[in-house]
């Protein structure tokens, strides 16, 4: 019997997104599309119950979350050190902004506070390293991102893999089967424009334009591309 995809929901979308288009893994099962035969298990470890062996998957997605890595909380550190057993045993894992900061943060980076502000709409991402998640990018390389904490420390080994304006470690392949990206794979332009509005009169407060930001959204195919392609590469 072939072994499932596992998705780590690390917390939920905002409610206007939740309803219209589900949780993070039901917009992450979306964008998939039919890439993966294979079913999707979804596990909440915000529920601090324990959690399989990581060798039970064919492979690990780690979503995103409002929570903060910084905050420490019983779940955020217990999410940890399975992550470090997940690369221990040598399941591919990708982290998604929240879980790719808890990747890097489980490995020996440093998450903090995004000294660039926050980062939030359709992004334009630079190719530093190629790597196969990036094989099936093209231009222009849009990716979209709703972050204000950052993997401001590598662990080490890890390898850029991408930057944007506000994030020099947007992508990062943290060991041999592990990989994170900053921005949302599973977000296309509808979803990173409800959070531009629902966000708006705190985005203007930072000196962003909400209005250019929800005007200038896209779908961010590059950035979409970086999942598809872990799947492609790790889904048996």
């Amino acid at each position: 019997m072939s072994r499932p995809i596992a998705i780590l929901i690390a917390g939920d979308p905002i409610e206007s997104v939740r309803q219209s288009r589900g949780s993070y893994a039901d917009m992450i099962r979306r964008a998939s599309g039919d890439r993966v035969a294979l079913p999707f298990v979804d596990l909440d470890i915000r529920s601090r119950g324990v959690l399989p062996d990581p060798r039970t998957f064919a492979g690990i997605v780690v979503t995103g979350s409002a929570s903060s890595v910084t905050d420490r909380e019983d779940w955020v550190v217990q999410g940890e050190a399975y992550l470090r057993r997940v690369v221990e045993t040598n399941v591919p894992v990708f982290g998604i902004c929240f879980g790719h900061q808890m990747l890097g943060q489980a490995l020996g980076g440093l998450v903090e506070r995004n000294p660039r502000g926050r980062e939030i709409g359709t992004v334009k991402f630079r190719v530093v390293s190629a790597d196969p998640i990036l094989a099936a990018a093209t231009a222009p390389f849009l990716a979209n991102a709703t972050h204000v904490d950052s993997v401001t420390l590598l662990p080490p080994g890890a390898k850029v893999l991408a930057t944007t304006e506000r994030e020099p470690h947007a992508a990062v392949r943290f060991s041999e089967n592990a990989w994170g990206v900053q921005f949302h794979p599973e977000m296309d332009g509808d979803v990173v424009r409800e959070y531009v509005r629902a966000r708006g009169a705190i985005l203007n407060d930072e000196g962003l334009d909400a209005d250019a930001l929800a005007t200038n959204a896209r779908d961010g195919v590059a950035g979409t591309s970086t999942l598809l392609r872990f799947l492609d590469l790790f889904a048996e």
